[in-house]
């Protein structure tokens, strides 16, 4: 364990694991750069051939600590960790899937749209607020989405904060399938071994041609990766997360 995300092994299958409960897995920069380590590492180790991201009963993440993003807001330095994880998720070579429960807030909801088969529980909500916050859609969920779900969808999801339940999220074709919350990792965990076993080579190739184009979606993220510091350090974003932060206080 490294700063509450847990990195395992199961067989060919690395587990990345969202483990900080008490704050509802809410993500702070030293989360960040474990993933990115583990998924650059996982990349680089020809024993491991699928990713599974994972949170905790009730929780898959909160989204980013707002602490850190408090922290931007009022001058300090926001380091390059969220936008590293952001490019290695865009860029990351091997299959990956996620299984989610409960509460997938921002980053909680758009990293799954880089996975290529998301589990989710019937209990599990998809919400990016991201305009509630002053803020703009990150992690080029701006490009995916649309693609995704249609721009009206994608409206809805990204601009106007709508929450999706899981069962619409799968109806859209987010996500591939809502299980029951004791079932999640098992089938989540079945599914990425089912994977893992295929010839590698041949399953790069069907992967890399049904992605969306990388090129675009990794100048999508640096988009909006200027958007969102540049909000962050707006008036409006500032005087949002105050009030989101008085209110939780």
């Amino acid at each position: 364990m490294n700063e509450h995300i847990d990195v395992s092994r199961q067989g060919a299958v690395q587990i990345i694991r969202i483990n900080r409960p008490d704050k509802k897995n809410a993500l702070t920069r030293a989360m960040y750069r474990r993933m990115v380590e583990a998924l650059r590492g996982g990349d680089a180790d020809p024993e491991i051939r699928c990713h599974v991201f994972l949170g905790v009963p009730g929780a898959f993440s909160a989204g980013n600590d707002l602490n850190d993003f408090m922290t931007i807001a009022t001058g300090g330095d926001g380091g390059t960790e969220v936008w590293d994880f952001l490019m290695a998720l865009a860029t990351a070579e091997k299959p990956m899937i996620s299984g989610a429960d409960g509460i997938a807030v921002g980053i909680g909801t758009t990293l799954h749209l880089h996975c290529d088969l998301t589990f989710a529980t019937t209990r599990t909500m998809f919400h990016t607020p991201f305009t509630d916050l002053g803020l703009v859609p990150e992690a080029g969920s701006s490009f995916l989405a649309p693609a995704l779900l249609g721009r009206q969808q994608a409206f809805a999801l990204l601009a106007m904060g709508e929450p999706f339940p899981a069962q619409k999220a799968a109806e859209l074709g987010m996500i591939y399938r809502v299980v029951d919350e004791h079932d999640l990792e098992k089938e989540v965990l079945s599914a990425a071994e089912r994977v893992a076993a295929k010839p590698p080579q041949a399953l790069k190739i069907a992967r890399d041609l049904m992605r969306a184009p990388r090129d675009p979606l990794i100048a999508r993220v640096k988009e909006e990766g200027a958007h969102f510091l540049q909000r962050l350090n707006s008036d409006e974003a500032r005087a949002a997360l105050l009030a989101f932060l008085s209110r939780k206080k």
